[in-house]
């Protein structure tokens, strides 16, 4: 497949690749989120962050990362980080989707995953995975009411477990 197209996945917000120049402002959100941290730390940090941007899992390279932000004008309210053809050619992979905290409560968590795997299948996509962290009730809590299935697949990582599960985005 070849690269994501970033039109199309998303309505009523600017998504954009974060950059260096971002890092403060996506602190800014991930420090309203303490609840996501307690299951998988450590605390958000700028150096964290600019670690994050450039993190990826093995084989793939940086053509195949797209660590995004939702900006409504200059304010970012979600950050998403995917990763194209991971484990498969035909797969995304979603390694971290976050909501500012003062945006959650109303759909719109929802909403943009809803237009992102609607926007990744026109693309040709068939599956999205990801993992939560397993001690993270509000984690499963969003990504099965978004139709995530645990695949039986885990993995302890820095002292916690991860739970992987897919998603098909074919009817």
């Amino acid at each position: 497949m070849s690269g994501l197209v970033l039109e199309g996945l998303t309505t009523g917000y600017v998504l954009r690749p974060v950059t260096e120049a971002d890092l403060p402002a996506l602190l800014a959100l991930c420090r309203s989120n303490p609840q996501y941290y307690r299951h998988c730390p450590p605390p958000p940090s700028l150096k964290g962050l600019a670690r994050d941007l450039a993190a990826l899992p093995p084989g793939k390279t940086a053509e195949d990362k797209y660590y995004l932000g939702y900006f409504d004008g200059s304010s970012l309210i979600a950050a998403l980080d995917l990763i194209t053809g991971y484990p498969s050619p035909d797969t995304a992979f979603i390694g971290f989707f976050m909501l500012d905290a003062s945006a959650q409560g109303c759909g719109l968590g929802s909403r943009l995953v809803s237009e992102l795997f609607d926007g990744l299948a026109a693309q040709g996509f068939r599956e999205v995975r990801l993992g939560w962290v397993k001690t993270n009730p509000q984690a499963r809590a969003f990504w099965l009411k978004q139709g995530m299935v645990p695949t039986g697949q885990s993995y302890v990582a820095d002292g916690y477990t991860v739970v992987i599960a897919s998603r098909s985005l074919t009817a």
